[in-house]
């Protein structure tokens, strides 16, 4: 009987520290998939979180981000400025999906961002892009001066992909991403703005989900503001 008590003690310790280090460890593991800067999702983790979004939720939106007149801000006040513009930017994205289960958002690199977005009415899309867009590009305090910096957005819907586009080799995931692409850059040679693309296919070719060579595009867009 003693000898039972005495390993209980001792297993007791052990398995508690085995408990601690294990969530220690899921927090690092958690902490190495997020962006440090932005405390956003990385591009990897975006992605496998995005998929199971859009498989199980009826209608999303997938959103393409570029900052406008970010270097400029580098430039002239200094990095930790680009910096806050940065976190300026994901902190609009985490409000956006604020309320909004299964919502996700993701810096991919420098100032381009990416985000998954369940919609209760896709009618909504359009004022969901325009609050962001203002959130972006209101003045942000940095070194005693109020600073800002434009943003193009692109976005489409789940909804505007067809039966043979879901089964594509790129995924729903991917092909909504070339749509919001083709959104995005079309609105940033117009000088920023957002833009939802109409259900049509980009009809340029893409590397990794993203439209080579940047050329015009052909898709039917709904331009917001400008």
């Amino acid at each position: 009987m003693n000898e039972l008590l005495t390993a209980v003690s001792t297993a007791g310790p052990l398995a508690a520290g085995w408990g601690i280090h294990g969530l220690l460890l899921r927090r690092r593991l958690t902490a190495a998939r997020r962006d440090p800067l932005s405390g956003l999702w990385t591009r990897h983790a975006f992605e496998s979180r995005a998929a199971r979004t859009l498989a199980r939720r009826p209608q999303v939106a997938v959103l393409l981000l570029d900052l406008d007149g970010f270097k400029a801000v580098n430039d002239r006040h200094g990095h930790a400025a680009g910096d806050a513009a940065i976190r300026t930017t994901a902190a609009a994205l985490t409000t956006a999906l604020n309320g909004r289960g299964g919502g996700v958002a993701a810096r991919l690199g420098g100032d381009e961002f990416a985000a998954v977005v369940p919609l209760t009415d896709p009618a909504a899309l359009p004022w969901l892009l325009a609050g962001l867009h203002d959130e972006i590009t209101a003045p942000f305090r940095y070194g005693g001066h109020d600073l800002r910096v434009g943003v193009s957005i692109g976005a489409a819907l789940s909804s505007d992909l067809n039966a043979a586009s879901r089964t594509s080799e790129n995924g729903v995931l991917g092909r909504l991403l070339r749509l919001a692409d083709e959104a995005m850059y079309a609105v940033k040679r117009d000088g920023g703005g957002w833009h939802y693309p109409a259900a049509a296919a980009p009809v340029t070719g893409t590397t990794a989900g993203r439209r080579t060579g940047r050329p015009g595009t052909h898709t039917t867009l709904r331009k917001g503001a400008a």
